[in-house]
């Protein structure tokens, strides 16, 4: 995917922080090209919606992350603990977006942006269990990929590999690893 230019991804830095604080319905692109300095024009000439700047900014994530499954599917033999640390990554790495994603999920559901992520952990668990899981090991695998997940976003001034450390051991102590 080509590098966006410096306009564009100040407009999609600054997009993502108000539709993280304020929500998608509630920022206009008015709003983002005020706080940019920029006329709504020129917001345009990037962006011809709100609607494309909302995939634009999810979109680099939900490709990495089905970029990180399917290496792991086509791997079908990956440790537990790289699994985990590999998912570790990815949501640490976009961890902006992802509290985007969870706040506005009904949003980014309209926009049929939801649903790739949702079957994430369905294909993660299936992975660390097996092709045909116990409700007991499904349990563990979501309260471990979920707490994951919850760790990124709850500490972001964590020092990384402290929270990496933690993170991972939380969640094979969940799996019963």
């Amino acid at each position: 995917m080509p590098k966006p230019s410096d306009t564009k991804q100040r407009i999609l830095d600054v997009a993502r922080d108000l539709f993280t604080t304020q929500g998608v319905q509630r920022t206009s692109l008015q709003d983002i090209a005020d706080r940019l300095g920029i006329t709504k024009p020129a917001l345009y000439y990037h962006f011809p919606s709100r609607d494309e700047l909302v995939r634009s900014i999810v979109a680099p994530m939900l490709d990495d992350g089905e970029r990180f499954l399917l290496e792991q599917e086509a791997r079908g033999d990956a440790p537990v603990r790289e699994l985990i640390e590999g998912f570790f990554d990815f949501n640490y790495r976009h961890r902006a977006d992802v509290i985007m994603l969870l706040a506005e999920m009904p949003t980014l559901a309209d926009l049929g942006l939801i649903d790739k992520a949702l079957g994430w952990r369905t294909r993660l668990t299936r992975l660390i269990c097996g092709p045909d899981p116990g409700l007991e090991a499904q349990a563990r695998a979501i309260l471990a990929l979920g707490g994951l997940q919850d760790v990124c976003m709850q500490f972001p001034d964590a020092p990384v590999d402290e929270l990496k450390a933690a993170a991972v051991a939380g969640a094979l102590d969940a799996l019963g690893r």
